[in-house]
């Protein structure tokens, strides 16, 4: 293997997918504790240590569930499944990327944001991966607490405390989860099944699986409002949540009522993503502008 390839294994490896959306989520956090953008150094070492935890998560969850990517269709191109990175080399990255990841978060950016960064990623590892992934179809509902902490550590880089926009935010992302998930459970129920993983939709049947997606969505666009009267928010964000929530609801019951395919789980899914962006950013402008 060259050594381009290799970078660019061990690239993969770090689930880059994964890290831009985290970075989006810490980086709006970020502007919304700044009212505008912050300084462009602490705003740098803050996306920067926040890629490499992700990526060090990522590479320990591609360690732990190497045997499971290898019977999916959708995961059996990883690094690992295809030999061209093993095991030992992958959980080595992930300690350097770990590493490097505290130190800068701790001396460049927060001793606060460092702690939560790290508590995120444990738990993600540890809590989600290791455990609740493969013993409950509610992994997902509960583990899903490690992908919202991003807000979390960019507001205390930002302000060096956690304060209540950054617990909306947290709240969306974690009530976002389960549907944004599932929705992509819906599209490959058969490959989690031959993986014996407990995914909502080959435990409970896609008909379930459905129901639960539009209750989760309604719960979503409901919390997402009430950062309105409760002070958190102002009125553009509320107007413009409203209508993104109001679509995010109306796909899900899309996919509630199409009876056959996964044709409407995969718009919603792509749908999810594009929310969570525009959410974002309507409450960065809405912070600056209010």
């Amino acid at each position: 293997m060259t050594p381009f390839a290799r970078i660019r294994s061990f690239y993969e490896l770090s689930k880059p997918r994964i890290i831009v959306l985290l970075l989006i989520t810490t980086a709006a956090s970020m502007i919304m504790a700044a009212r505008g953008v912050p300084p462009w150094p602490l705003l740098g070492w803050t996306l920067l240590g926040g890629a490499l935890a992700a990526a060090s998560a990522g590479a320990l969850n591609c360690v732990w569930d190497a045997d499971i990517d290898r019977l999916m269709k959708r995961t059996q191109s990883r690094p690992i499944p295809t030999g061209r990175i093993t095991p030992r080399d992958a959980t080595i990255f992930a300690a350097i990327c770990a590493a490097i990841s505290f130190a800068i978060f701790y001396l460049l950016v927060d001793p606060l944001a460092a702690w939560l960064s790290l508590a995120g990623n444990c738990y993600y590892v540890v809590v989600y991966t290791m455990w609740l992934k493969r013993v409950t179809p509610l992994n997902i509902v509960v583990g899903g607490a490690a992908g919202s902490v991003p807000p979390l550590v960019g507001w205390a880089a930002v302000t060096h405390t956690i304060g209540a926009p950054a617990l909306g935010l947290f709240a969306l992302i974690f009530l976002w989860t389960p549907p944004h998930f599932w929705s992509l459970a819906l599209m490959t129920e058969t490959e989690y099944g031959k993986a014996k993983i407990p995914m909502f939709p080959n435990v409970y049947g896609k008909d379930r699986t459905k129901r639960e997606i539009v209750y989760y969505s309604i719960l979503l666009v409901a919390a997402s409002l009430l950062l309105y009267p409760m002070h958190v928010m102002g009125a553009f964000y509320f107007a413009a949540a409203a209508v993104l929530g109001g679509l995010f609801v109306l796909d899900a019951l899309r996919t509630l009522w199409e009876k056959t395919g996964t044709l409407q789980a995969r718009k919603l899914f792509r749908y999810s993503l594009l929310y969570l962006a525009l959410m974002c950013a309507v409450m960065v402008i809405d912070r600056i502008v209010s």
